[in-house]
């Protein structure tokens, strides 16, 4: 189990990878956002640039310490507000209504000193989240948020976090407007962790095969000399593709259309 926030079974999209070295074993997250820890420029040195006594001094102090979401000890991470004493599990965040900001300096803030959306909006009667399209809140709220620079695009708290982690840093925006920077730094400051790697998808077979184009033709008699995998520029042999699926083709002539023609739909389509 991780030595900060004493958990075993976690949830890796928020406390990251286990690091395990010179008889510690802690998550990076809880690393990063623990109390009066600090990162060495050097992240060659003991634990990602965390040294592996401090590391230790962190533990003890947070042993000290009751997480005021489940009550026991070992409550690594403090509010950061002046005078705030409320300390918390990383894993305990979400269920404290905690805000975890995973950039910068890594601040952390209770339920009542966390920030809030300034953007002044209300989703209107029988609102779904973009999402998982389920119903979001009556208001702004902790688990109903809502995109500022559109207004308009509202989801769950839970659901953005799981965009976030999918689409990583380089594609995130609003699943609405698309807006990219003031949305990124909206989300960011309210706590939605945003890995900085491409997109989930670009390692996959199933992405490749989408972004492959469909590039023979399907009639039932290619006329084509050159064969169903030919395909000119203009002309007689240009081929065409579906404009419904894309996933068919057909040289113009093989399905007895003109050379002007521009657009055609499969059989299966039609």
């Amino acid at each position: 189990a991780c030595m900060l926030c004493r958990r075993a079974e976690v949830d890796p999209d928020i406390c990251g990878c286990k690091l395990e070295k010179q008889g510690l074993c802690v998550h990076a997250f809880c690393l990063f956002l623990a109390n009066e820890l600090f990162q060495h420029q050097d992240e060659e040195v003991g634990l990602m640039g965390f040294l592996p006594e401090d590391i230790q001094r962190t533990i003890e102090r947070a042993a000290q310490k009751r997480c005021f979401v489940c009550g026991e000890s070992g409550a690594a991470i403090t509010c950061r507000e002046m005078g705030c004493d409320r300390s918390f599990h990383l894993p305990c965040a979400v269920e404290g209504g905690c805000i975890t900001q995973f950039f910068g300096l890594y601040r952390s803030f209770c339920w009542e000193h966390r920030p809030e959306q300034a953007v002044e909006a209300a989703p209107e009667e029988n609102t779904t989240c973009l999402i998982c399209l389920d119903l979001v809140g009556d208001r702004k709220s902790y688990s109903t948020m809502v995109c500022p620079a559109c207004k308009h695009a509202w989801f769950h708290r839970g659901c953005i976090q799981k965009q976030a982690i999918h689409v990583g840093f380089s594609c995130f925006c609003c699943p609405h407007c698309q807006n990219e920077y003031r949305f990124l730094m909206e989300m960011l400051t309210m706590g939605i962790r945003l890995p900085r790697r491409l997109p989930s998808w670009e390692n996959s077979h199933a992405h490749v095969a989408l972004s492959e184009r469909h590039s023979r033709c399907d009639a039932s008699e290619c006329l084509c000399p050159g064969g169903r995998e030919q395909a000119e520029e203009e002309g007689p042999w240009h081929l065409l593709l579906c404009c419904s699926c894309a996933a068919e083709g057909t040289h113009r002539r093989c399905s007895c259309l003109t050379n002007s023609t521009a657009s055609w739909e499969c059989d299966s389509c039609a």
